[in-house]
């Protein structure tokens, strides 16, 4: 089915930071380097600085992936916290992960680890709304409407805002299902996500709504959108925003129906079997494959939600079976094609959940909520690879110095893509909204 739905002083090359320059100018040292010709050089230099993501990809493992199962090991802590796992070297002299991620292991110079995030937001529905929207959820957690952002707009009705299309793709997708805070908010129902409820991993696997039925023919379609149009001229005239909305909602399903392209990049049956294995046979696999193929044909942000991450009881055996290895050969199969394929200096890869998982593990061998420590993974898009930034505690537990808060990485993601996240857009009472509220550049990713 488809449907839409609702660290260090900078330097330049010679080491000699920007405070030294700005004294030697002043100095009168270097001739002609006056205070507003460093400006210019400075404001030149961010311009050329590398390339600006066209897409995003956005993987959420939903629940909350341990992180120290994961990619934050602490080999040398207690059993009850470091876990049945054990630490391996990566490709990266220094760089440490467990032994379930051995893909991941073998392109660590491809991807960068940020151990550092955490945020005190402990609930399911409400860390997804505040990771996606930057914004406290104003319900209380478990409950759960989907989109539950209804005043603020998720980050990717943002993207599709401020960038819009490049082709014939919605510039805004969900899969395999709706994502639970992935709504437009106010922004409305143009910049909602265009959701793909179907699973990519089955032989059926078929987007069924962009094939017209058999007794529809194109003359047939060309009358009814001509009737469609004559509606929509009455609905402005009558100014009536409900119909104004569905009216937006037709024009995006006879877009999809009218284009080839589109037919195209939902077809994931085209792809060799070599590709689709290299992926992985799983839901996760065969959705990062299908992201490939959107941002591929023009979509701006992916969105993937990948849930089964709550593992609060008997974890073990399944993140040693069904969930870890997942995201393994998923995550490392789409950093590599994209690469292959000339597409991972602008395609962001983002990998995470709402929350880490608790240091202890609990009395039912599982681990609990735990958003005070997590791990995001970064590939592509202009980011500096191969670094690990940030760390935390001998336990996993805590961030040592300041954490990478939602805002930092949401401000982070906007840069990245050339999107400036002080721009602001009116809101229903008409105030300004910015696109991120504050935050900060995470320092040294990029």
């Amino acid at each position: 089915m488809l449907k839409l739905s609702m660290g260090h002083p900078s330097q330049n090359c010679r080491g000699v930071s920007r405070r030294h320059a700005l004294r030697l100018g002043a100095c009168g040292l270097i001739g002609g380097l006056t205070l507003p010709r460093i400006l210019e050089l400075q404001a030149k230099a961010a311009g050329s600085a590398g390339p600006k993501a066209k897409s995003c990809i956005f993987l959420f493992l939903e629940g909350g992936p341990p992180h120290q199962d994961m990619w934050d090991p602490k080999p040398d802590a207690p059993a009850e916290i470091r876990g049945p796992f054990r630490a391996i070297s990566t490709k990266v002299p220094g760089t440490f992960i467990t032994d379930q991620l051995p893909h991941c292991a073998k392109i660590a110079d491809k991807y960068t680890i940020l151990r550092n995030h955490g945020h005190n937001d402990n609930g399911h529905s409400t860390g997804y709304h505040y990771v996606m929207t930057g914004r406290r959820a104003n319900f209380a957690d478990g409950d759960n409407p989907i989109p539950n952002n209804e005043y603020f707009p998720s980050f990717g009705s943002a993207v599709s805002r401020t960038l819009g299309p490049q082709g014939s793709l919605p510039p805004y997708i969900n899969l395999p299902h709706p994502m639970q805070s992935g709504g437009p908010g106010f922004y409305g129902a143009e910049h909602a996500p265009f959701v793909i409820e179907a699973d990519p991993s089955q032989p059926d696997f078929d987007v069924k709504d962009l094939h017209p039925p058999a007794e529809l023919t194109p003359s047939r379609l060309g009358v009814r959108r001509r009737l469609l149009d004559g509606l929509d001229q009455l609905e402005r005239q009558r100014q009536q925003p409900t119909g104004q909305a569905m009216t937006t909602y037709y024009e995006k399903a006879y877009s999809l129906i009218a284009s080839q392209e589109a037919r195209r990049a939902f077809n994931i049956h085209s792809e060799p079997d070599s590709v689709r294995d290299a992926y992985g046979r799983t839901q996760l696999g065969q959705c990062a494959l299908l992201a490939r193929r959107l941002v591929e044909a023009g979509c701006r942000f992916v969105g993937v939600d990948a849930p089964g991450w709550d593992v609060h009881f008997n974890c073990f055996p399944s993140l040693k079976t069904d969930l870890i290895p997942y995201a393994d050969q998923a995550f490392s199969a789409l950093v590599n094609d994209l690469e292959q394929r000339g597409l991972l200096d602008e395609t962001l890869v983002v990998m995470m959940g709402e929350m880490g998982r608790t240091p202890r593990i609990n009395a039912q061998a599982g681990r609990d909520h735990w958003s005070m420590a997590q791990t995001i993974i970064f590939a592509g898009g202009g980011i500096i690879p191969g670094q690990v930034i940030g760390a935390t505690d001998k336990h996993a537990s805590a961030v040592i110095g300041t954490p990478v808060g939602v805002n930092d990485l949401l401000r982070t993601i906007s840069v990245l893509m050339g999107i400036n996240p002080d721009r602001t857009y009116l809101g229903p009472l008409g105030r300004p909204v910015p696109i991120v509220d504050g935050g900060r550049v995470i320092e040294g990713l990029i």
